[in-house]
């Protein structure tokens, strides 16, 4: 079983290659999450963009000089890719990362950029990890497993060890999970030096796996849906992890959709941080106050900040729509002189930014003499939303939504 030397050894190594990440301070999620003093720990302005490279650092410089010279293999479609790629890169030693073929090319070309031989194979994550336990046999080369490794737990608990000197008094810490590695780490190092200090993990209530593995007393697999918190979707916690949640962890709470999204918007709008889902779940937790204390030093961990720039402006819209700054109407009119006018005036003097508008006279529920209207409008929040419906329908009008 790890200890809390193998991770104070596992900071010591890793000096000079990865960044001991700013804590900060945030008044305006301080307010929000009712009067807790929220520190946030920067992950995501970690070397690759995550936590994941501290683990896999850490694993590949404990490896003997033969391991090291027959290279390296793992299987990612994201953040442990990159982790493993660019430790390869700091060692100097050979490394192949298989990725679904479906894999997007932003995360396929930086992993690449770290000096990797990436092959795409499968059409899903288990395709691409079958083929790279194929190829680690085949060339004789160590596999590098994301979560479920003593050496990368012990990597990742670093993160820990850095909260505990940059904020003594710390409190709580709220720590993103999916396999488990992350927070089994941080979890083992900050209890261990201080047991008083609470922990809970977050996961996504569309992948509750260590969840509802801690309801059954061992790691179960669970079913998934979508999810913009793919980094966490992991269907079955590590065995090693889940032994250490279970031991040090006090809760694991589970946060939605449109809370990760608020929370990823807000991040970016008041912060000017860029955080991916799975990241953005630690803080989440806060804002919709998953856990009851006040008045708290409390540490949101942002494990990581690889977004894909095509996602971006699908994830800003998705914020905004849940948070009721962005609706769109669709309206049936009269097909007449004015009409248009009529409505943009109700619109406009309820103070909604129109930014679009698109006026049909065919389609199979548009009738002869009637035109559809589609609007799309930036709004102030869901009250302001519902009381440009409400007036509408007053005046007549049959109003649909159209998010």
């Amino acid at each position: 079983m790890i200890s809390i030397d193998d991770i104070i050894l596992a900071r010591e190594k890793m000096k000079g290659v990865v960044h001991t990440t700013p804590l900060d301070f945030s008044q305006t999620f301080s307010n929000i999450s009712g009067n807790n003093k929220v520190y946030l720990k920067l992950e995501n302005l970690q070397k690759t963009g995550s936590f994941k490279v501290r683990g896999s650092y850490n694993k590949m410089i404990s490896l003997s000089e033969s391991e090291l010279q027959k290279g390296v293999v793992a299987a990612s479609a994201g953040n442990h890719a990159q982790g493993v790629a660019y430790s390869s890169q700091m060692l100097g030693i050979p490394c192949t990362i298989v990725m679904p073929k479906g894999a997007p090319l932003s995360k396929v070309s930086a992993t690449k950029q770290y000096g990797a031989k990436v092959v795409l194979q499968g059409n899903v994550f288990d395709d691409a990890l079958a083929y790279a336990l194929e190829l680690k046999e085949q060339m004789g080369a160590t596999f590098i497993h994301a979560f479920d490794d003593d050496a990368v737990i012990a990597g990742q608990g670093t993160v820990g060890l850095e909260i505990l000197e940059q904020l003594p008094d710390v409190e709580a810490i709220m720590v993103p999970v999916g396999g488990g590695g992350l927070i089994g780490g941080i979890a083992l190092a900050v209890k261990e030096k201080n047991p008083d200090i609470r922990v809970y993990g977050v996961q996504t209530l569309a992948c509750p796996s260590m969840k509802q593995s801690l309801a059954e007393n061992k790691p179960v697999m669970v079913d998934s849906t979508p999810t913009m918190a793919d980094g966490i979707a992991v269907k079955k916690p590590g065995i090693h992890n889940f032994e250490l949640v279970e031991k040090y962890v006090d809760d694991v709470l589970c946060v939605d959709e449109m809370e990760i999204a608020r929370t990823m918007l807000l991040l970016l709008e008041r912060n000017k941080l860029l955080v991916e889902g799975s990241g953005a779940v630690s803080l989440a937790s806060l804002l919709y106050q998953k856990v009851n204390f006040k008045e708290k030093n409390v540490v949101a961990v942002l494990s990581g900040g690889n977004v894909d720039v095509n996602f971006i402006s699908r994830i800003i819209e998705r914020g905004m729509v849940e948070s009721g700054r962005y609706a769109n109407f669709t309206l049936i009119v009269k097909d007449k002189p004015g009409e248009l006018q009529r409505v943009l005036r109700f619109i406009s003097d309820l103070d909604a930014n129109i930014q679009s508008v698109h006026h049909d006279h065919f389609g199979k529920d548009i009738y002869p003499g009637y035109a559809q209207l589609k609007l799309a409008l930036e709004t102030k929040n869901q009250d302001h939303i519902e009381e440009i419906r409400l007036l509408l329908k007053n005046n007549g009008y049959v109003v649909k939504d159209s998010n």
